[in-house]
Parts: structure tokens; C-alpha cells; sequence
């Protein structure tokens, strides 16, 4: 569901740069699976609004947009309030402290962070007290997925070598849906390489959880090497939202 532009909506720069600016990336996107040859398999696009005001947000929404990320849970919270009448899905796509999971779990449609047993067991408790409350629909997770040699990169994720267990966790536990995996490219590295390391991580992931066949992979600046390797899930923010505003 989105909301009508408005009668102003033609005299509002900031509208006009978001449209031209989305339209520029749905272009990319629809190359990218013409060139891959996934015309009609294209992957879902998630808007990324971190920083950016909740007005930005519902131009999105007015433009059609239906998935938006956020990777601030304060900041995420605040906006998915305010904006609940848009009925967008919120995904929550940076690292998550377990601390955060019962506030997470209100607005979040999915959560794409998800590296440690500590956290899966925080989101199964708070998604069961939220479905008691309120009988909210289960929580999508997506395993994030280190594809840097050393686990430890501040790109984030768990080594592949944990994934199996990882996905058992979220597979057994109830209000929780085994979506798939997530990565970030490594800094430096090639990105096709590295989304086709994780193309194959996600084939052994379906050995075991067929349905969980979601690859959330892919920013700006790599996006055509995402949907090359088979991402279902693109996070883009600054080539559609500009860079991050000034902060007062």
C-alpha cells in the first residue's frame, strides 16, 4: 500500500531527485536481470533510509517503494511509528545487539544481521512474547554471513563454518523463519567473487533448509554483481536517498 504523491508533489525538489534517483536504480536493476537473464525472476528492492527523514520515507512510499531498511534501531522505530499507515515492510539490516531484539521485533518484517546463537535465542524469546501481545506475523532471518578470510572483519557475520548450526537454531525455533543469508562485500575484494562465495554457502544452506533460498546481497556499488550471482534481496540506499544529510 502506497500513498497518492499529492497535488504538490511537482513542485517538491525533494520528490523529483528521489523519483529520477529510483528510476536511475530500477534501470540498473532491470539491465542487471536482463544481462543475467532473470527478467522474470527479479530480485526485491529494499530501500535503505538510514539518517534520512521519515518524509523521505513516504516519498518512497508515494513512488511505490514497499521495503524499506534501517540499521539503527531508535532511528527505525521512531520512523516505522510514525509511518505505520503506509504499510511498508521494515527490514532491519545492521548489526544488532541482543538487547534490542524485544524493541526490533514491534515493527521489524525481517531482520538480515543475524550471526550468533545469543541473538537467535533473544529474538525467539521477544518475537513469542510479540505474538502473545499482539499476534504479529513470524520474523523473516537471514544468517549474515562473513566473506572476508577472517571471521572476525568488521564487516560483521558469522564464518561460514557456522551457518549450519546457526540455521538450525532459527529453523527449530518457533516465530522464526529461516529466509536465506546475507553478506556484505569485503572492502578491497571483488565483488563477484565474493557473492559467488555466497551463492555457494547458500547452496549447502539448501541441502538442509530448502526453503531457505534468499540471498540478500548487494549495495550501490555492487549491485549488478549481486543480481549476477543470484541475490533476491538488493540493499540500496545512497544512489537513491543521496549521501548522508548533515547532522545538527
Amino acid at each position: 500500500m502506497s500513498e497518492s504523491p499529492g497535488p504538490h508533489a511537482a513542485e517538491d525538489p525533494r520528490f523529483l531527485e528521489i523519483r529520477d534517483r529510483l528510476a536511475v536504480v530500477r534501470r540498473r536493476i532491470a539491465d542487471a536481470c536482463e544481462a543475467a537473464g532473470r527478467q522474470n525472476n527479479p530480485p526485491q528492492l529494499i530501500v535503505v533510509s538510514k539518517f534520512h527523514p521519515a518524509d523521505d520515507v513516504r516519498r518512497l512510499a508515494a513512488l511505490g517503494v514497499t521495503d524499506v531498511g534501517e540499521n539503527r534501531d531508535q532511528e527505525a522505530s521512531e520512523k516505522a511509528a510514525k509511518l505505520g499507515a503506509l504499510g511498508l515492510r521494515w527490514h532491519f539490516v545492521g548489526q544488532l545487539q541482543s538487547n534490542k531484539a524485544k524493541s526490533v521485533v514491534r515493527y521489524a518484517h525481517a531482520i538480515h544481521s543475524v550471526d550468533r546463537p545469543q541473538l537467535a535465542s533473544a529474538l525467539a524469546r521477544a518475537v513469542a512474547a510479540e505474538q502473545e501481545r499482539t499476534g504479529r506475523s513470524p520474523l523473516e532471518c537471514f544468517i549474515q554471513v562473513s566473506l572476508d578470510d577472517d571471521a572476525g572483519s568488521h564487516r560483521g557475520g558469522a564464518s561460514r563454518l557456522d551457518v549450519p548450526a546457526l540455521a538450525e537454531q532459527l529453523a527449530g525455533s518457533p516465530g522464526l523463519v529461516l529466509a536465506g543469508l546475507m553478506a556484505v562485500a569485503p572492502l578491497g575484494a571483488d565483488p563477484v567473487a565474493s557473492f559467488e562465495r555466497l551463492a555457494d554457502i547458500s547452496v549447502q544452506l539448501r541441502q538442509d533448509h530448502p526453503s531457505a533460498s534468499a540471498i540478500s546481497a548487494g549495495m550501490s556499488q555492487d549491485l549488478e554483481a549481486a543480481v549476477r550471482a543470484g541475490a533476491t534481496h538488493l540493499r540500496i540506499g545512497s544512489d537513491i536517498l543521496g549521501s548522508r544529510p548533515a547532522l545538527r
